[in-house]
């Protein structure tokens, strides 16, 4: 009897296929409403850093992503009826909602690009051949997967970004600011409940890692892509301009530059993932949320609170 509690620890660690403590979770995650009214003549097209290919990523991000959120909205849906826990079912509730904000407001701005001489009709329609003839016609299991993927990537970059704001401040555009810093700080706060659903539902350890690539080949390789040609498309003269290419460079060391890039400092935490016992709370964010609902939300100086609007949160339904 003495070994039943280790080998019960042993076997949950090797086989996780329930969450813990999820009761002792939060369950009040509110779906906050925003009107940033994108003005196009006000978008800074050298947003990140001053850098005009890293900036065309997370333009082509911006895009993708609203069809990627879509994904969720419509895999979590699916299965919120599965779940039995009140509390998790709550939190996908809650999850649904930031992310149709999240999609209707990337949508807004993405449509205040297109002026800026952006090809976002072209990346919507590209976008729309990816997700509507290939990824949303999975099987729900490996959509379910797929969701869990789609928001650890999310929250890789979400807490790359809480630590280090700089990149954000290099900028007069205070609204892009507070659309990408609102989105992180939504992404780290609900950046358990995809996984924690795909736990209780599945557990199956080479469907997770399967979702994992195709979100990053999709995020990844598609994105990068289409930040690759973003530049030419808008200005076809960036081939031949000696200033673009001279800062070509920097904008690669700011996103893949292993010291201090988004993307290549995050490689640890990006393929932690495949960890068997890994769950996103290994990350700790808990400390990075405070500060910044306070920075961005506080009803007095928040950064965020002249775009604010309303906040709702989901009752827990015991029934």
């Amino acid at each position: 009897m003495l070994l039943v509690k280790p080998v019960k620890k042993v076997f949950a660690k090797i086989f996780p296929t329930v969450i813990p403590d999820l009761k002792d979770r939060m369950a009040d995650i509110p779906i906050r409403h925003f009107n940033f009214n994108f003005k196009s003549e006000e978008i800074d097209v050298k947003f990140f850093m001053q850098k005009e290919w890293a900036t065309a990523y997370f333009a082509a991000l911006s895009i993708f992503l609203t069809y990627g959120e879509e994904l969720v909205i419509e895999t979590a849906r699916h299965h919120r009826d599965q779940i039995k826990d009140p509390v998790l079912k709550q939190r996908l509730t809650s999850l649904i909602g930031q992310e149709a904000i999240h999609s209707k407001v990337h949508d807004e701005f993405n449509d205040a690009l297109i002026p800026r001489n952006m090809p976002v009709r072209l990346y919507r329609f590209l976008a729309e051949q990816v997700f509507n003839y290939g990824l949303l016609k999975f099987p729900q299991p490996l959509k379910l997967s797929m969701m869990a993927g789609i928001e650890h990537f999310t929250a890789v970059f979400a807490e790359y970004a809480m630590n280090n704001e700089e990149i954000f401040t290099n900028s007069l555009d205070d609204k892009q600011r507070g659309l990408w810093m609102w989105h992180m700080l939504e992404e780290s706060e609900h950046k358990d409940i995809a996984y924690d659903t795909y736990q209780v539902l599945s557990a199956n350890y080479p469907l997770r890692v399967a979702g994992f690539f195709i979100a990053l080949i999709v995020l990844g390789v598609g994105v990068g892509a289409g930040a690759l040609f973003l530049p030419f498309l808008r200005h076809p003269l960036n081939t031949v301009s000696p200033s673009f290419w001279k800062e070509a460079k920097g904008s690669w060391d700011l996103l893949f530059g292993l010291k201090n890039g988004v993307f290549g400092s995050s490689l640890g935490h990006i393929f932690d993932y495949l960890r068997l016992d890994f769950h996103p709370n290994d990350h700790d964010t808990t400390t990075l949320l405070e500060h910044y609902k306070k920075e961005l939300l506080d009803p007095e100086t928040g950064t965020l609170t002249p775009f604010f609007v309303k906040e709702f949160t989901p009752p827990i339904r015991l029934s």
